[in-house]
């Protein structure tokens, strides 16, 4: 019932007010850009992060493990480019 209400109530105001229906649309294209660039850098740092967790499992330092992420990372961006 509640959801019924609800729907309806911001349908009437997306089809009665256009400039909520302007930022609305401007509002998921926003959030629509943010989530495919947290996916995108998310894989980009996959084989760092995957690498960096084989290094500190064998070696159990911290400092190797971030030099192997910053190593790995700077080999994907020239990589890239």
């Amino acid at each position: 019932m509640l959801k019924l209400l609800l729907e309806s109530l911001v349908l009437q105001r997306w089809l009665s007010d256009p400039t909520f229906l302007f930022w609305s649309l401007v509002g998921f294209v926003l959030l629509g850009a943010v989530i495919i660039f947290v996916t995108r850098v998310f894989i980009f740092f996959l084989p760092a992060a995957v690498i960096t967790g084989v290094v500190w499992w064998l070696t159990e330092s911290q400092f190797m493990a971030g030099v192997a992420f910053l190593l790995v990372s700077l080999a994907s961006i020239t990589k890239r480019k």
